[in-house]
């Protein structure tokens, strides 16, 4: 079980350009990765611009990273369509979300199956797991990152 002052996992994923990030690209700065289920629903988009419009806020303190497996092409477009400032990267073979522990079993209309829970994770300069947010609120998220950011 992932918990906080426990190491981040690694990652090598890549973005909707096709740029590799992986976890060390971040070391000595810190780092807020949200994980989302599908681009262009009401959800994510709710919270990719609630990101959106405090993201010259948060990146005074914070570097950004969206996270779904959905494709480049799936991202490209979400990120044109809302003038997204941020990279999504594009887990196609689920490794982040499962080494996240964010891919789990999910319920709608009686219906289960597998998906994204969304989850962020802020990640401190050491690569440690300072907050694992659940249940994220998609329209109130980036208020409780900055509120945590300033105590910290």
């Amino acid at each position: 079980m992932l918990s906080p002052n426990s190491p981040t996992p690694n990652f090598t994923c890549p973005d909707q350009t096709g740029k590799m990030h992986q976890l060390s690209d971040y070391k000595g700065s810190w780092l807020f990765i949200y994980f989302y289920p599908k681009d262009q629903t009401p959800g994510c988009t709710t919270e990719a611009c609630s990101i959106r419009d405090s993201y010259q806020e948060l990146t005074k303190c914070v570097k950004v990273l969206g996270v779904s497996p959905d494709s480049q092409e799936s991202h490209q477009k979400f990120i044109s369509k809302h003038d997204l400032p941020f990279p999504l990267l594009a887990d196609t073979d689920k490794k982040m979300v499962n080494d996240y522990q964010v891919w789990q079993k999910k319920k709608f209309m009686g219906r289960e199956y597998f998906g994204v829970v969304r989850t962020s994770f802020l990640i401190d300069p050491q690569g440690k797991i300072a907050k694992i947010y659940e249940k994220v609120n998609p329209k109130n998220h980036v208020d409780e990152i900055l509120a945590d950011l300033k105590k910290l």
